[in-house]
């Protein structure tokens, strides 16, 4: 999809975990739209690549790079610093950054747990925060997206902890949207169903492994139980982002969209 309309015209935007897969898209499709992006990732110098790779075309917005690891607060309020530094402001951020882990509930590990909700919840709750702060000192609104799953909708067996993440991520969306409205800041998220990508290497893997599968095989099976007919792909949750970003989506608050071809009704 390589079409705009220029509806992020002028808006700036920091999204987290996106030197490759949703995010990168994401910034790309703000890019697209006119917007200045700035990619934050742990891994800076992919960042680096992504911004000048999604820079290169002629687009009409640009994308600069910073390092972030949201599982640490002084790495989050240097980057929103860094962030504010280059780009002036904030109007817009997508909490995106996310880990994956699976095991049966018996053999969860309190590391493992720690982590993920280290980055999936902690990490967007304080990047949001440090985000609004800003927001709420300029006195002009934004734009807040959290990244939710249809794996926050229901529980799934081996899957118990990254779950529990984005069912907290819908109820952070829904709390934080009723409190900051009254700055005219927006809090609402994306729930994908399956995306495919290079982290779904690692998940046919956990699988694989817990379920006695061959590799690609958990993968074959998601994918052919999507309504839609196959697994989606980053691009098909550009278009709910780059509503939510937008002036289109002023009167809606603290609302969580499912973009997953018919996985979930809600």
């Amino acid at each position: 999809m390589s079409c705009s309309s220029n509806r992020l015209e002028n808006k700036t935007a920091l999204i987290t975990g996106s030197a490759r897969g949703i995010g990168k898209a994401f910034a790309a499709a703000y890019v697209r739209e006119g917007a200045t992006v700035c990619i934050a990732d742990i891994n800076l110098q992919a960042a680096q690549r992504a911004a000048e790779e999604i820079s290169s075309d002629e687009s009409a917005g640009k994308a600069i790079a910073v390092h972030l690891d949201v599982s640490r607060q002084e790495s989050i309020d240097v980057a929103v610093s860094d962030t504010i530094e280059k780009l002036g402001h904030i109007d817009i951020l997508i909490n995106n950054a996310a880990l994956f882990t699976a095991a049966p509930i018996i053999d969860i590990q309190r590391k493992d747990y720690e982590d993920v909700f280290a980055v999936n919840f902690a990490g967007s709750l304080f990047t949001l925060q440090a985000v609004a702060k800003h927001m709420i000192a300029r006195g002009e609104g934004g734009k807040i997206i959290n990244m939710a799953s249809q794996a926050g909708r229901r529980g799934e067996a081996l899957v118990a902890v990254y779950c529990a993440t984005k069912a907290a991520i819908v109820s952070l969306t829904q709390s934080a949207g009723l409190d900051l409205i009254q700055y005219g800041i927006n809090v609402n998220a994306i729930s994908p169903g399956v995306v495919d990508g290079e982290h779904w290497e690692g998940v046919d893997g956990f699988f694989a492994r817990l379920e006695n599968l061959q590799p690609g095989e958990k993968k074959a099976q998601v994918g052919k139980s999507v309504p839609y007919g196959r697994m989606g792909v980053a691009e098909d949750l550009t278009g709910m982002a780059v509503f939510l970003a937008s002036s289109e989506s002023d009167y809606v608050v603290a609302q969580t969209y499912n973009v997953d071809g018919g996985n979930w009704m809600s």
